[in-house]
Order: C-alpha cells, then structure tokens, then sequence
C-alpha cells in the first residue's frame, strides 16, 4: 500500500485527512480523531535498518494502537514490528509495502476503535 492510498482509506472510512504538526516536516503525517484529537497514526520514512534490516533505505511506516491482548495475534504479521519511536507496549509500525493490505486495513480501523471518544459526544460536522 502506498502512503497516498493509505491516506484515501482514512478518508473514505473514517472522514479523516492528514495533519501535519511538525515544523519543517512536511513528511510525517498524524491521523487524529476529530473530537477528542487523538492520534489513531502516523505515517513517517524510517530507515528498514530500525527494523532489523542490512539497508538504509527508507520505506513509509504507519505506526498503529493496539489493545494489548491483540499483539501476540499480529506480532509475527508479514511488514508489522514493534512500534519505532512509540511506546511498544500500545503501538505497531506496520510498513506499507511490506504488509498485505487487508491487513494494513485490519489494523488501521483497530487503532482507530482503540483511540476513539468513550461515552457520548457530539457528532461531527458533515
């Protein structure tokens, strides 16, 4: 999956488009829910060597929340690790050409349950 179509899933899906809140980095891309502000992703390029790799070369990474009881199940999961740069017991980084799409998919709306508002809140503005 591409970082672009990963970003029109979020869209299509969950009404949501990239933020980006980082001076100067008009690379990484945060997902946040609308209401409360918190982040189901993050889209960055990190080196493959951050993942065990013999390379630098950069690939697009989307790091997911996980309830924890779900890490054994997609731990070993085809392009998902342990999270890069996020707390490992909560996070995964999935990187997107590596891993099957249904699965980036899977994952993504996972985050997103796992992120959302508890109780009732207003809906969102169409």
């Amino acid at each position: 999956m591409t970082k672009q179509s990963f970003f029109s899933f979020c869209l299509s899906d969950f009404r949501v488009s990239p933020d980006y809140p980082f001076d100067e980095d008009f690379e990484t891309a945060v997902l946040r829910h609308w209401d409360n502000r918190k982040w189901f992703a993050i889209v960055m390029q990190v080196s493959r060597r951050k993942f065990g790799f013999d390379s630098d070369e950069t690939v697009e990474v989307v790091n997911l929340k996980l309830p924890v009881e779900m890490f054994g199940s997609f731990g070993k999961a085809e392009g998902v690790y342990p999270a890069y740069h996020m707390n490992k017991l909560h996070w995964i980084s999935v990187l997107l050409p590596d891993a099957p799409d249904d699965v980036v998919c899977f994952l993504t709306t996972v985050s997103y349950e796992a992120t959302k508002s508890k109780g009732t809140k207003r809906s969102r503005p169409e």
